[in-house]
C-alpha cells in the first residue's frame, strides 16, 4: 500500500542510528535564506511609499535569535554587501548596520541567555527601526530627500511581520537538521 505524505514526512525527521545533517545544508541553508531574503526588492509589488519590509534583515535578525553562534560575527560584512547591492541603498551602508547588527546581537545574548518571544520581538523592532533609519539617513546624505514618515508604514509591516519571519526560520532550522546523510 502506498505511504501517506504525513507517514512519509513522519519516516524522515525520525531518529535513526547512522545518519546525520548533511553539512552543506546545515551551514548553507541559513546563509541562503538571508540571501533570498535580500532579493525582496525583486518582487512585483508597486507602491507610492516603502511598504516591503527588509526581509533580509528580518531573516539575519531570526537566525541570530534563534541559533546562537550559526553565523559568525562576521557574517554581518558579506551578507550586509549582498543586500546593498540589490536594495538600492548607498554602497556600505548595509554593511555597516547589519555588521553592527550581529555585534549588538552576540552581546545580547551573552548577556540575557535566557529570553521571551516577548523579549525577543521587543530587541528585534529595535533593530529594525534603528536599521530602517538610518538607512534612510544614509540616503539622505548621499542625496535623497525623504522624509521619515514616508518610511513608518515599512517599519509598521516590518515589526509585525517579524514573528512570521521568526516562525518560518524555526520551520527551516527542522529542515536544515534532518538526518539525511549516512555515516
Amino acid at each position: 500500500m502506498a505511504q501517506s505524505l504525513t507517514d512519509s514526512l513522519h519516516d524522515l525527521t525520525r531518529p535513526r542510528i547512522n545518519r546525520a545533517p548533511s553539512p552543506v545544508v546545515a551551514i548553507g541553508l541559513p546563509w541562503l535564506l538571508v540571501a533570498l531574503g535580500s532579493l525582496a526588492p525583486f518582487l512585483p509589488l508597486i507602491a507610492s511609499a516603502p511598504v516591503v519590509p527588509p526581509f533580509g534583515l528580518l531573516v539575519l535578525i531570526a537566525w541570530q535569535q534563534l541559533r546562537p553562534g550559526l553565523f559568525p560575527v562576521w557574517a554581518g560584512l558579506p551578507l550586509g554587501l549582498f543586500d546593498d547591492l540589490f536594495s538600492g541603498q548607498p554602497l556600505g551602508s548595509a554593511v555597516l548596520l547589519w555588521s553592527a547588527t550581529t555585534i549588538a546581537l552576540d552581546v545580547i545574548e551573552a548577556r540575557f541567555p535566557w529570553r521571551g518571544f516577548v523579549h525577543d520581538w521587543l530587541v528585534a523592532a529595535g533593530f529594525i527601526a534603528a536599521n530602517l533609519l538610518l538607512s534612510l539617513q544614509f540616503a539622505n546624505h548621499s542625496g535623497g530627500s525623504t522624509p521619515v514618515a514616508v518610511m513608518m508604514p515599512q517599519l509598521i509591516v516590518a515589526v509585525l511581520t517579524y514573528p512570521l519571519v521568526a516562525r518560518l526560520v524555526g520551520h527551516f532550522d527542522r529542515l536544515r537538521l534532518l538526518r539525511i546523510k549516512a555515516v
